[in-house]
């Protein structure tokens, strides 16, 4: 299964040792997500190690680890599918344009997030955590 993960997923498995974090690690799925992402981790690592209790050591090393399991996809790669993301999810939220220009230009099987907002397009299929644990116990 290849599938787009959304930053909140990556924040969910850095912050608890949680369904998510299992399933990165130990789920068989081709994940990908923009490059911009590890930015945006680091923009809320304060936060994280706030509610995860990590040392900042053991959160660099948990990223790293987490990262290892992500193929990252630059903004060159997916550019040419811009304006079609736009036109799916851009209405709803313009900070999800780059997860679903890379969802169109990989291919994927859709995009794993908790966030609601995707839900309110019908272009790309989303994956809650629990229907990503459903494919993967299949």
């Amino acid at each position: 299964m290849r599938i787009v993960i959304d930053t909140n997923i990556i924040i969910s498995a850095l912050i608890k040792d949680s369904l998510a974090r299992l399933l990165i690690l130990f789920g068989n799925l081709d994940l990908v997500s923009p490059e911009f992402t590890m930015d945006e981790v680091n923009k809320y690592k304060g936060i994280i190690l706030d509610k995860s209790a990590l040392s900042e050591e053991e959160f660099k090393e948990l990223f790293l680890v987490i990262l290892g399991r992500i193929e990252m996809i630059s903004k060159f790669e997916y550019e040419s599918y811009i304006k079609e993301a736009e036109e799916i999810i851009g209405a709803i939220d313009i900070k999800d344009v780059p997860f679903v220009a890379c969802a169109l230009v990989i291919n994927s099987d859709g995009i794993w997030s908790e966030d609601r907002h995707f839900e309110r397009q019908d272009r790309i299929r989303v994956f809650k955590t629990i229907d990503v644990l459903k494919i993967v116990g299949e």
